[in-house]
């Protein structure tokens, strides 16, 4: 285990990709209940929004349909296992301090001296994740960097709308 938290960590540093992970249901399903249990633990520690739990199974689930869908519309559904595990996988790694700095970000008052340097902080880390995916995505779809920026972004549009229309909107995650 502590081998594939390694291996997540150099996929979120860019420094491997999905191609090094292996093809395997079992593997994809390992680091979807893990995915999971960090975020159940970090949210039950530090919670973001009233419901949270519910929106989290609605945002796997999201991008488990939305990986399937895109790497068949590029042709390559054969990678959907590796490519799917990876988003999960580094997004697992980089789980723990994402939420504890949005939470900060949530808590801290307008005027305080840590505002500003905190919300940097939350937007370097949200930079990071979303370089993660890109590099992700471009070694599975094998498209520019642009392209894969545009369909990151598309991806958070699209799950937000996705959590704007299944839940009160006072209550969903930014």
């Amino acid at each position: 285990m502590r081998e594939l938290l390694r291996l997540f960590g150099q996929i979120a540093l860019s420094r491997r990709g999905p191609q090094d992970l292996p093809a395997s249901p079992l593997l994809l399903a390992v680091t979807v209940v893990c995915y999971i249990a960090v975020y159940f633990g970090m949210g039950t520690l530090l919670p973001p929004v009233d419901s949270w739990r519910s929106q989290l199974f609605v945002e796997v689930a999201f991008t488990l349909v939305w990986y399937a869908i895109l790497l068949r519309a590029f042709g390559k559904p054969e990678r959907y296992l590796q490519t799917t595990t990876a988003m999960f996988g580094y997004q697992l790694v980089l789980a723990p301090p994402l939420i504890a700095i949005m939470s900060i970000v949530r808590r801290l008052p307008e005027d305080s001296g840590w505002a500003m340097p905190v919300a940097l902080l939350a937007i370097a880390l949200l930079i990071w994740t979303v370089r993660a995916g890109t590099y992700v995505l471009k070694a599975a779809l094998e498209l520019p960097i642009v392209a894969c920026v545009a369909l990151i972004f598309a991806e958070i549009l699209a799950s937000q709308l996705v959590l704007l229309l299944t839940f009160d909107p006072t209550t969903t995650a930014g």
